[in-house]
């Protein structure tokens, strides 16, 4: 008897797809069981740590705490404007707060707009997402139309981390609002006062002038200053650019002592993998730190993937304890870093909105190295012996799942 094959693909392809939803719903009830009878996170962290980079003040933070306290009274100082732009807005007793802090200043006077991603807060209470009318708002949400769906752009959530005060003071970097990530998750968020803030207020004005509906536009900014020692790098979907992959890849293809990159997600596609190996291979000192485990169990496991090809090369891999690490930076060669909202996967560099500031000055770079070190006390070092000892269920389990990368 003749089977079609395109009867025995879609066999195949269904097997496949039950065994890798099989695999996600065990490891997600060990994940969760294993959150339960967690300690309380603990991690090194710092004080908020200042640089100078030609006319801007440079604020570094590495908990969620300082940082808040900061953008709070940021917004308390507002005069003229406020654009806060977040991916995930809690429906908690911080968000709550951030909400009361800027229905107060529009209550002043002060032009306050916020952006908040739709997919992002799917699961926050719909009663939080109502503003007073004095704050002009925003709920980006992807496929909003039934044509979109024919457009792979409209899939692209808004992934930025942004808050812009009378366009000289600008927070960006991977803390999203709510309670749990000011003591519970290690992060990194970067303040800039100056010149370059303008660029961000520009990133933010940009978007919502091209997605607002009913809402008002805001006056585009026209006196952008040309990039130099700070470069502002904007994902945009909508047109098709993605420089903050093409960022990595240049950096990294540049670096000749060493590479020291911390994210969240840790799932490369074929050319920033390869430009990792290559580094390495020609003697530069690559080191990548991640959470061992994270909030996304598909993602670690995704990640998890990529080790022994990185291992096998000389990439050297860290892993995370005892918190979530969600931070997306990297250092090299004590010249070049950058601080932003972009993870080193597909979604995140040729997929979503982002926002990757790339600075280059040996003076930041010794505080980015310095703050390396100090996750690396709270982190251990995987080794390819130990690593091909790993069980053969969980390699099993690697190669189910890797189809699954180019999704994520």
């Amino acid at each position: 008897m003749h089977i079609p094959w395109r009867r025995i693909l879609f066999g195949i392809a269904s097997v496949l797809v039950t065994v890798q939803a099989g695999v996600l719903a065990i490891l997600s009830l060990i994940a969760e069981l294993r959150k339960r009878r967690e300690l309380p996170a603990h991690f090194p962290h710092s004080a908020r740590i200042d640089d100078t980079v030609e006319d801007n003040t440079i604020g570094i933070y590495t908990y969620g705490s300082d940082l808040y306290a900061a953008m709070l009274d940021a917004i308390d100082n507002a005069q003229q404007t406020i654009y806060l732009e977040t991916f995930i807005w809690k429906g908690d007793q911080l968000g709550e707060i951030f909400k009361e802090r800027l229905a107060r200043k529009a209550a002043e006077g002060v032009q306050v707009y916020v952006i908040f991603d739709g997919f992002g807060n799917l699961v926050v209470p719909s009663s939080f997402k109502h503003f007073p009318a004095s704050i002009h708002t925003l709920e980006y949400r992807t496929l909003s139309r039934v044509w979109y769906a024919f457009d792979f752009r409209r899939y692209a959530v808004d992934h930025r981390k942004l808050l812009v005060v009378d366009h000289t003071v600008a927070f960006i970097g991977g803390f999203n609002i709510g309670q749990l990530y000011a003591t519970e998750w290690r992060d990194t968020h970067l303040r800039i006062s100056g010149p370059a803030a303008l660029e961000l207020a520009a990133a933010f004005i940009d978007f919502w002038n091209r997605n607002h509906t009913t809402q008002l536009a805001i006056n585009a900014v026209t006196d952008r200053p040309w990039p130099s020692a700070i470069t502002i790098l904007r994902n945009d979907p909508a047109r098709l650019l993605f420089p903050v992959r093409a960022m990595y890849i240049d950096a990294i293809d540049r670096a000749q002592q060493h590479i020291y990159v911390t994210n969240a997600y840790f799932i490369p596609d074929r050319v920033v993998l390869d430009a990792l190996i290559k580094a390495a291979r020609r003697g530069v000192d690559v080191r990548v730190l991640l959470p061992w485990q994270s909030n996304h169990v598909t993602a670690d496991w995704l990640a998890r993937g990529f080790f022994t090809t990185c291992l096998r090369h000389g990439v050297r891999i860290f892993a995370y304890q005892h918190a979530m690490i969600h931070a997306k930076t990297a250092t090299i060669d004590g010249v070049w870093s950058t601080i932003g909202t972009a993870n080193l996967d597909r979604l995140s560099l040729s997929g979503n909105y982002e926002i990757n500031v790339a600075i280059q000055d040996p003076q930041v770079a010794a505080t980015m190295e310095q703050i390396y070190a100090s996750d690396l006390t709270n982190a251990i070092e995987l080794t390819l012996a130990a690593w091909q000892q790993r069980p053969w269920y969980v390699r099993i389990s690697e190669l189910v799942l890797s189809p699954l990368r180019p999704l994520l």
